[in-house]
Order: C-alpha cells, then structure tokens, then sequence
C-alpha cells in the first residue's frame, strides 16, 4: 500500500518518463519499484533505517537503495522527487541535497500532505532554484514543481550544525545537533531522571536511540572506558551522535539499527529514553517488543535501565520479561525502570 504523497506521485508518474531518477526520504512504501514502470533508473536514499529495509531487498540493476543523511555515491540525476520532511528544518538541507544532485535544468519534485508544511517550499526554495509551481493537489497532499537554474552549493555538515554546551548530572559536554534532530538545548526532564539514576556499568553497554548522543557522553564522561554502541533509526540522529562524540573527544560504536534486536551482539547494560510516545496507537506493541528484545540482548547478570512515560504499561511487560520490575524514580510525568 503506498502512502498518500507516493500514490500522488505515481498518479503522475508521466513526469518522469525514460528519466533517471532520484527519491530522497523516501515513506514506507515500494514507490520507487513502482515507479519503474516509467522511469529509466531509480535511486533512492532513506533518511529512515525502516523504509531503507522495507526497499532495499527490492535492488536492482535498475534501483539502487541507500540509507544515510547523504549519497554515497556521486551521481546525477534528470529528476528528483524529495518528500518534505516532518522537521520543517530539515527542508532547506535536502533541497540542498537534491540540488547537488540534479543536472543542470534537472527538475525538482516536492511532495506532501498538505498539513505538513510542503506549502511553504515556495519561501523556502533558494536562488539557484527557479520558482516553484503548484502541479496537483490530491489524497490530501501538494504536489510542486522546479527546475535547478544555477549551481548548488557543496554540502558542508557543520554549517547545519547547532552546537552547544549541556549541564548533566555526569558534568558538562557539547552536543552537535543537525537539522532534524529534536533537541531542546537543554536536557529533557526524562533523560535527567534516568542520568541521575544510572546503575554502577562496565563492559559493554547499549544505547538505544541515541539521538544526538547526550545519555552516551555523559555516560562515557563518568566512565570513558566503557565500550559503548549507540543505534538509532534516524540518518540525522546517528551523523548529531558521530559529531557530539568528536567534539568531546570520544569514541562510541554508532550505527543503525530498527529497533533493538538488530543491534550487534549482546550487552552488559542497556540504557535508553526510548523514543516511543503516547498517542501512537502502536506504542504499546512497540514498547513490548523492545521490552522482549531488551531481555534476548542483556547477558545474565546485565543492567537495564530506562525512562519512560509514567503512563505507558511497562510494568506489566518489564516483569514478564525479567521476572522482577523496580521503580528506582519517578516525578509527575516519568518513571525510571529497572531489571534489578
């Protein structure tokens, strides 16, 4: 089933006849096999270790799939098709992004729901663009058209940066935070409960969506011996976490991963603000599984220890899986978990 701006997309898909084309951020949905029927080639490049999966056993000799917050791969393309981002900061990046990788007169295609922000990409289009025309409008999204009339600047990853300096319970470390990335350039109530509760740790540890990386330095300012790996399923988060390790100077595994069952071998602690939110009518399911995943990846005598919505049904699933559940903290909106 495609998604609502993919089936607005294939409902036009004579735009991109015999064309080498490219899809940036791509849902999670086969549109680009799809699209096929159509286009000459598809290459597409997932911002979303999910939709990077969903597609990738999909390869061809006429589509090649990538995740990352950028190509690999110096390629240009006669059309790209950027899906407008939920961060309305990220926009500028990928349209950017699309820039570097249209040849010249290439034509830019963007894509969204129409409560999503894709009606201000007229405002947002910079110079080497042409101005954007509206090309349909259905199943609730808009559909807007450009064509690249000079050349696009090069991508430099620190002029999308916002790099400041964070007080934890650990002491003071710098985050690098890219476009995209949720940060509050202060520490979440959450995260401080859980970095005020930390278990004694050694070995090595995981943490589970990572984010721009500020649970693994502090974590690593208390104890910089430890071996940590840090997952997360976002392209932008995992680039924030490389860059927030750099700038204080340390070193941590960091790689993708959908969910915690993919992460690479097993552990001797797992901590995590699990990004899971109320309102998702999934958050339970994906909260138990990751509850169920947690206990496979954590050595015998291993600590787990997360923060969490104090609404959410933890409880119940912490102890089916660890025979035993502790609330070491709590305030008004949060509880901090743990297996011992």
């Amino acid at each position: 089933m495609l998604s609502n701006p993919s089936q607005l997309i294939l409902r036009n898909s004579e735009l991109f006849e015999s064309k080498n084309v490219l899809l940036l951020n791509f849902e999670s949905d086969l549109l680009a096999k799809e699209l096929l029927h159509s286009a000459k080639q598809v290459t597409a490049l997932a911002l979303d270790f999910n939709h990077y999966q969903q597609l990738a056993s999909h390869e061809s000799a006429s589509l090649s799939v990538y995740f990352g917050h950028n190509l690999p791969v110096e390629a240009k393309f006669d059309a790209v098709i950027l899906f407008y981002p939920k961060s309305k900061s990220l926009a500028p990046y990928l349209i950017n992004l699309a820039g570097l990788h249209l040849k010249s007169g290439g034509e830019l295609f963007v894509v969204g729901e129409n409560k999503g922000g894709v009606r201000s990409i007229a405002k947002q289009l910079p110079d080497y663009f042409d101005s954007a025309s509206k090309l349909d409008n259905a199943r609730h999204c808009l559909l807007f058209g450009t064509e690249l009339i000079n050349t696009a600047p090069a991508i430099k990853l620190e002029d999308w940066v916002s790099q400041y300096t964070l007080s934890t319970p650990q002491g003071e470390i710098t985050i690098c935070n890219l476009v995209g990335v949720f940060s509050e350039k202060r520490l979440d109530e959450g995260t401080k409960l859980l970095l005020e509760h930390l278990p004694a740790l050694h070995g090595k540890v995981l943490d589970f969506g990572c984010g721009a990386g500020i649970i693994s330095a502090a974590m690593l300012k208390l104890q910089p011996t430890l071996d940590i790996d840090c997952v997360d399923i976002n392209a932008m988060a995992l680039a924030s976490c490389r860059l927030t390790l750099a700038a204080n100077g340390m070193t941590a595994n960091v790689y993708p991963s959908d969910g915690i069952g993919q992460a690479q071998g097993v552990f001797d602690g797992i901590i995590s603000n699990p990004p899971f939110h109320d309102g998702l009518q999934s958050t339970t399911n994906i909260a138990a599984q990751f509850v169920q995943d947690s206990a496979k990846k954590l050595k015998p005598s291993g600590k787990w220890r997360i923060v969490a919505n104090r609404h959410l049904p933890y409880s119940e699933l912490i102890a089916k899986q660890f025979k035993t559940v502790n609330v070491i903290a709590e305030n008004n909106k949060y509880k901090v978990y743990s297996n011992s």
